[in-house]
């Protein structure tokens, strides 16, 4: 087995990175560009993961924080992604695994009520 670098871990999660992008631009139909609406954040350089202005920002009201790890520190990326704003989400993955989001509780059950609440005795 071929030891990982850090320099292999960091593009595995670059890479991912960008994909939580392509996929909420996908959602949204807006690119991702460099200093665009959507943008993968530069690696080494502070603030959420995925940059979210404009329109984007306001049909995706979320801070994106991304992690590709094999050992999980749950609470402190939760830490991590809260110092960022309020309503933020979490995109964790690890190897030969389907990525997951962490939200808030409380978030979590605001959008679905907003989904699925009562609909008027329909």
């Amino acid at each position: 087995m071929v030891a990982k670098t850090p320099k292999t871990r960091k593009a595995k999660g670059r890479k991912f990175q960008q994909e939580i992008a392509k996929r909420i631009s996908e959602v949204l139909d807006i690119p991702v560009e460099k200093d665009g609406d959507i943008e993968s954040r530069p690696m080494g350089q502070s603030g959420p993961d995925v940059i979210l202005r404009g329109v984007a920002k306001e049909l995706f009201p979320f801070v994106v924080e991304t992690k590709f790890c094999e050992k999980w520190d749950i609470h402190k990326w939760i830490k991590q992604a809260r110092h960022y704003g309020d309503n933020w989400l979490l995109f964790c993955k690890k190897a030969r695994n389907k990525p997951v989001v962490v939200m808030d509780c409380d978030m979590f059950f605001a959008i679905y009520e907003l989904l699925f609440g009562e609909n008027d005795g329909e």
